[in-house]
């Protein structure tokens, strides 16, 4: 039975550590991810080419180019 003590003593620890540090970093890889794709949505925008945009009242009157 002591034995089991000294085995929770020397892991339980690092063990709890681990697993606290691990849910930290996937919660932080979620709002990274969610980051990145939003700022791909934006740059998406920013980025067109020009002859893929449309200009206002292009759609609407049926111009095309």
């Amino acid at each position: 039975m002591e034995e089991i003590w000294v085995q929770v003593g020397n892991y339980g620890f690092p063990m709890l550590v681990a697993i606290y540090l691990l849910v930290r970093v996937e919660r932080k890889l979620d709002a990274l991810t969610v980051a990145i794709t939003r700022l791909e949505q934006v740059l998406s925008v920013f980025l067109r080419p020009p002859e893929l945009s449309i200009k206002p009242g292009e759609r609407e009157a049926g111009i095309s180019h």
